[in-house]
């Protein structure tokens, strides 16, 4: 079970891929990046539950706000062309 889940979510995230290569626009992109690091820490969670190493989901948490706020400080600067 735990192999059709990751290959389910591995396939996903290539399919998003595309369009973080191919959007039409910036913010397509930025949405596909952010897609495929929330699929990202799924599949952390998903391998942490599995193998039965809870400090994964520690990981999946840290990466989860580091793909928010990178995603924010991304769309900022995209905005305004500044950060502060």
């Amino acid at each position: 079970m735990f192999d059709i889940a990751a290959t389910v979510i591995t396939l996903a995230a290539v399919l998003v891929l595309y369009r973080a290569i191919k959007g039409p626009r910036v913010y397509d992109r930025a949405l596909a990046v952010n897609i495929i690091g929330t699929k990202t820490v799924v599949l952390l969670a998903l391998i942490g539950f599995a193998y039965g190493r809870p400090h994964f989901l520690d990981i999946a948490l840290v990466y989860a706000l580091m793909n928010y706020i990178s995603t924010l400080a991304f769309l900022k600067y995209r905005e305004m062309g500044r950060l502060d």
